[in-house]
């Protein structure tokens, strides 16, 4: 098969779809891998690390898109890259189709087979392809909400950790999956006095038995949210379901109970944000303001960190990538149900039902 490596355009997009040891375990197989030039420059990894491997180097994105049967990327294609993609080619990368009907209805106009990463579902439901994402993505979120918590950039002035004789921040995190978990986590370990929400109770079970004592599981509900928002000082939106919308779990209204300079980081912003005041940010302009509340929502928070980030999504995305590779996408589908709920739009049918919901469009229940 021919595999494509673009470069990733959309802002500050700093990961890549495949590392070069990713493109060795293809080429050995005797596939052809052609890499955009600089493709990997900002994760660290030069032409001559991919032409080691066995990659061929293309100029432009154009070029890549055009030799390709199978594009591996990282986030989902913006607008310019609409038409670059042809009928029957895989795009196998993050999608987050319900947040966009814009994509959604490009993807379906392409006719292409649309694998996501985020909806390869194990049989015990758990998502291989979303976690190391969501494990970068949640450490972040405190690394972050420390940072905006400073006073210069309109936070309350609080140091997370507090210091001997100054009590520490209060930190609130919707979810307890995997975001919620790491970034409990994280703000355990720097001191801070930790209350994270779930309506799942074998996932407050664990968190309550792995966790230090400065931090408490509590049953999520409208009731307790309000109670909480109203005293903490970062507040971490983590809440997922599985290739739909995230709900709104703080509505504006919230906003005037809580304290000047209090911080809001919502993970959950690519399946539309679990806070109502949510709108997508970047990492050139991260953050903005509503009623004195400081709101940051960047769609791609582990393309800040890329070095670490593409590696962890390598790990976990290759197995994926040589399966499509040596069986082709139907027979690779078929022999592995993971991957299979992974397709969620082929040659322009929704083949996932929360998507055709989520936008009120014809859902193709089979192939």
């Amino acid at each position: 098969m021919r595999i494509g490596v673009p470069i990733e355009i959309k802002n500050n997009e700093n990961r890549v779809g495949m590392t070069p040891s990713g493109v060795f375990e293809l080429t050995k197989r005797n596939h052809s891998v052609y890499v955009q030039k600089n493709a990997g420059y900002n994760s660290g990894f030069l032409d001559v690390d991919y032409v080691g491997a066995g990659a061929t180097i293309l100029d432009t994105i154009e070029e890549v898109y055009e030799v390709a049967e199978m594009i591996v990327k990282v986030k989902e294609p913006i607008e310019q890259e609409y038409t670059f993609i042809k009928p029957n080619q895989v795009v196998f990368t993050y999608f987050h189709f319900a947040s966009s009907e814009t994509l959604t209805n490009a993807m379906i106009k392409s006719k292409s087979i649309c694998i996501a990463y985020e909806t390869v579902e194990d049989a015990d439901g758990t998502l291989p392809l979303l976690i190391p994402m969501s494990e970068v993505a949640g450490r972040m979120s405190v690394q972050q909400g420390a940072k905006y918590l400073e006073k210069p950039i309109m936070g309350r002035g609080i140091l997370l950790g507090g210091v001997p004789g100054v009590p520490p921040a209060k930190v609130l995190i919707l979810g307890a999956g995997v975001v919620g978990y790491q970034a409990a986590k994280m703000a355990a370990g720097l001191g801070a006095s930790v209350h994270i929400l779930d309506i799942n109770m074998k996932a407050l079970r664990y968190v309550s038995d792995s966790m230090p004592n400065n931090v408490v599981s509590e049953f999520s509900s409208e009731y307790n949210i309000r109670k909480h928002i109203v005293d903490s000082d970062l507040i971490i939106g983590g809440v997922l379901i599985k290739g739909a919308k995230a709900p709104k779990l703080i509505t504006k209204d919230m906003l005037k109970d809580m304290r000047p300079g209090t911080v809001m980081v919502d993970v959950a912003v690519d399946q539309g944000g679990c806070f109502e005041t949510t709108r997508p940010t970047t990492h050139q302009d991260p953050t903005y303001i509503i009623d004195d509340v400081v709101h940051y929502s960047v769609a791609n928070m582990p393309g800040a960190v890329p070095y670490t980030s593409t590696m962890a999504l390598t790990n976990v995305t290759l197995p994926y990538v040589i399966k499509l590779a040596n069986e082709g996408w139907e027979k690779a589908c078929e022999n592995n149900p993971s991957l299979a709920k992974g397709l969620n739009i082929v040659k322009g049918d929704i083949v996932y039902k929360e998507i055709a919901e989520a936008f009120d469009l014809e859902f193709a229940e089979t192939l």
